[in-house]
């Protein structure tokens, strides 16, 4: 099964849609969606390493752009629709804590969560709701989200026929290992926020 949704990914690469369905899970993971946009960077990165700059440079626009939404769910609706978002991610008691710090810490906060498997989502809508200043917001978040993609193209860039060879030989247990890293994000944004 888990071949059969690789080779699909790998084919959609090259699919005229596949930029647009990156550029929405990108955006949405950055505000309300629990899924990273890795699982389609990475597959069409693979498939074409010669393009891998430019589907960083998508996902970090559009993952900002997100996070823009994220921080005004958290500055104009987070006693509702934000508020719910925590409760179904079970971060709720942790938001007053993160706030309070975002006074001293706001600009290592968002560039630390940004470049972690630590939910943006949790960032970007503490951030509105804290009031932390938009523009420095999008400053550290194009920085802190760029870093994540633009490293991931690096690496694919050079080395992406290599690591694809290695990925395809072991898929399940680089399936496992990636599940287990995204747990582990939702897990450390519970216990540390």
């Amino acid at each position: 099964m888990l071949k059969r949704i690789y080779d699909w990914c790998i084919a959609a690469a090259d699919k005229p849609y596949a930029l647009w369905i990156m550029a929405a899970v990108s955006f949405a993971e950055s505000s309300f969606f629990p899924i990273p946009p890795d699982v389609m960077l990475l597959p069409m990165s693979l498939a074409r390493p010669q393009r891998a700059w430019f589907f960083a440079a998508v996902c970090t626009v559009s993952s900002v752009a997100g996070g823009v939404l994220g921080y005004a769910i958290g500055a104009l609706l987070y006693d509702s629709l934000g508020h719910w978002l925590m409760q179904i991610y079970n971060l709720t008691d942790k938001v007053e804590t993160f706030r309070q710090s975002y006074a001293e810490w706001g600009a290592v906060i968002i560039l630390l969560k940004g470049l972690t498997p630590i939910p943006y989502k949790l960032v970007t809508i503490t951030s509105g709701f804290a009031g932390y200043n938009i523009w420095l917001f999008i400053l550290c978040s194009v920085v802190a989200r760029g870093g994540r993609f633009f490293v991931l193209a690096v690496l694919l860039n050079r080395y992406g026929d290599l690591i694809r060879t290695e990925l395809e030989k072991r898929l399940t247990t680089w399936v496992v290992i990636g599940a287990i890293v995204l747990v582990a994000g939702f897990y450390i944004a519970y216990r540390l926020v």
